[in-house]
């Protein structure tokens, strides 16, 4: 079992990077506005199978790599620290976009909007980052094994990202004629989340590398 420390930071993380825009919330977003509640959710368990390839490629692969290649980990914490960052400097600059400023989609099947969460979420490069980048940072080898780690920490992310894209699937409506009136609210979640990646990446990247 990981320690509450490894959790809780994949968990700040996850929580970061599922509240900035990109294309699953896009989607969802525009997709539950457009043909309401239940095909955003049809959307979201697309969406939730594609975590699930995610989580068991990099279970399998990332594992397998570290343990011959001891040099690919501090490779990829480098890599982590960088995309975290770049993604915090995108929400803390000035004009970031709001999720919420949906476009209108025409009416699919539930096949369809199934598919189309998966394929999403699939080539959605901020989640293939995620979990070849980000949850790496989090592991402790010689403490258990690595695949073991990754079902635990990607366990926590697809958790907290299916919740919130679920409220989200649920308030789009909501959240997109509130934040249409208020810039303000955007622009303080941006900040907000944008400073908490920063840290992180900071850490990251000054962090000792774990043999």
């Amino acid at each position: 079992m990981l320690p509450l420390s490894s959790l809780a930071g994949v968990a700040v993380i996850a929580l970061g990077m599922v509240l900035t825009p990109g294309p699953n919330m896009v989607y969802l977003a525009s997709r539950s506005i457009s043909q309401g509640r239940d095909a955003g959710l049809v959307s979201l368990a697309g969406v939730a199978v594609g975590f699930l390839c995610y989580l068991l490629a990099a279970a399998v692969g990332l594992s397998t790599l570290f343990m011959a290649v001891p040099l690919a980990y501090d490779l990829v914490k480098i890599a982590g620290a960088l995309y975290l960052g770049y993604v915090a400097w995108g929400m803390l600059r000035p004009g970031g976009r709001s999720p919420f400023q949906t476009q209108q989609l025409s009416p699919h099947s539930r096949k369809r909007l199934f598919t189309m969460g998966l394929v999403t979420n699939l080539l959605n490069p901020k989640i293939a980052l995620m979990y070849a980048a980000l949850l790496p940072q989090f592991l402790r080898p010689g403490t258990g094994r690595l695949w073991g780690q990754f079902l635990q920490l990607g366990a926590v992310q697809i958790v907290i990202a299916v919740t919130v894209n679920g409220l989200i699937v649920y308030l789009a409506a909501a959240i997109a004629n509130y934040l249409k009136d208020r810039p303000k609210a955007m622009t303080a979640q941006r900040l907000v989340a944008g400073t908490v990646l920063g840290i992180f990446a900071v850490k990251m990247a000054t962090s000792h590398a774990r043999a």
